[in-house]
């Protein structure tokens, strides 16, 4: 499969690393000007940032300019061979450029065009700017983030950058390609990132319907009403994830620590669950993490340290996984997909701008003197 890929900087560009790791053709197309400001965001080998590299290996580079008519026509020309466009622009600003999905679709009917915003193509909001923070809030997600008392908190996982922008894009390509090739009818996949994030947020959505209001931040079941599942700071500064929710882990629990007669008090609510709560603050805070951590390891309970990422790249689960590479000079994560008779590989670092123009051109059907006139031309 043959993706043109002209996002940059996060979400659509891990919607593409997917694509390319799983195997796709992905070719990562510039301007002559910033290109994936991506590139810069943050150190790196060689002055490229470990972002870039992380998130664009396995692709193919090419630089082209849009503005100019003979990029558009390359463009096209290459949309004839493609099967996915995946594109990130605000509303229209495709269309504008010639470069849209029905000017695509006039030369490739079976394209599959993904247009990642993050508000979708219509509605109201439709052409304003956000970021991963104002879709996570616009979609209440932001609102139930927290300890109780405390304000919004904000996570250091793009949710609907990644949530939305990569895995909810990708869903939508491999729908629309599978449909393709049955029926050779592409399809435009319109994925708003505010949109991925409110489909997702579904307790809150439950109790709107069965309690009539959303639970104050930290007071839901799962985010500090049942003190059955909860963080629980540890004697040296750290903490363990606590979450013996059902009532056959919270036996095995109360056993394990000496504490049967807790059993009665599994699912204490309000007065009674706060009241837990204070006793689980002082078990945990009474030894270090590293004790609480070999005393539940063969403890089936749900109670597992909360470890740093350094912690979790070294931790024997991931390694046995293959979760950790190291490709390009650096330690990358590998896919989070497992396939029969498939080998994950990194191929090809993180391409430079328009590092494999010429190669893509030649293997399009571009003559020796088309591709002289491009470069003579600026457009590639």
């Amino acid at each position: 499969m043959r993706v043109l890929d002209l996002t940059r900087l996060l979400p659509g560009p891990v919607a593409t690393l997917h694509l390319a790791d799983m195997g796709a053709d992905v070719i990562k197309i510039e301007d002559h000007a910033a290109g994936d400001y991506a590139r810069i965001l943050g150190d790196g080998p060689d002055g490229v940032s470990v972002f870039f590299r992380s998130v664009n290996r396995n692709k193919r580079g090419l630089r082209l300019d849009l503005k100019q008519a003979q990029g558009r026509e390359v463009l096209l020309r290459l949309a004839r061979a493609a099967d996915i466009v995946v594109e990130s622009f605000r509303p229209g600003v495709s269309d504008k450029l010639g470069i849209g999905y029905e000017a695509l679709r006039a030369v490739n009917p079976k394209i599959v065009y993904c247009a990642i915003t993050g508000y979708g193509q219509t509605g109201p909001l439709a052409m304003a700017a956000g970021h991963d923070l104002n879709y996570i809030g616009f979609a209440g997600v932001l609102d139930q983030i927290g300890i109780d008392g405390g304000q919004p908190a904000i996570p250091n996982l793009q949710v609907g950058d990644l949530l939305g922008g990569a895995m909810t894009a990708v869903m939508g390509i491999l729908a629309a390609l599978f449909d393709a090739q049955r029926t050779g009818q592409g399809r435009l996949v319109d994925v708003a990132m505010s949109e991925a994030v409110l489909a997702h947020n579904l307790f809150p959505l439950f109790a709107l319907q069965t309690a009539g209001a959303v639970p104050a931040r930290g007071g839901d079941i799962l985010s500090g009403g049942d003190a059955g599942y909860g963080v629980y700071a540890t004697a040296d500064g750290r903490y363990m994830a606590v979450a013996p929710l059902e009532q056959k882990f919270w036996q095995v629990f109360c056993e394990a620590i000496g504490r049967p007669d807790w059993q009665a008090r599994h699912g204490a609510r309000g007065a009674a669950a706060a009241a837990l709560r204070r006793e689980l603050v002082e078990l945990f805070a009474s030894r270090s993490q590293a004790y609480w951590r070999d005393f539940f390891a063969n403890v089936d309970c749900c109670v597992t340290p909360v470890l740093d990422v350094a912690e979790a790249l070294e931790h024997p689960q991931f390694r046995a996984r293959g979760m950790v590479v190291q490709a390009d000079g650096l330690t990358q994560y590998a896919p989070p997909v497992k396939l029969s008779g498939w080998v994950f590989a990194v191929d090809r670092a993180a391409p430079s701008p328009g590092e494999h123009s010429e190669e893509i051109l030649r293997e399009s059907g571009f003559g020796e003197q088309e591709i002289a006139a491009l470069q003579a031309g600026s457009v590639i």
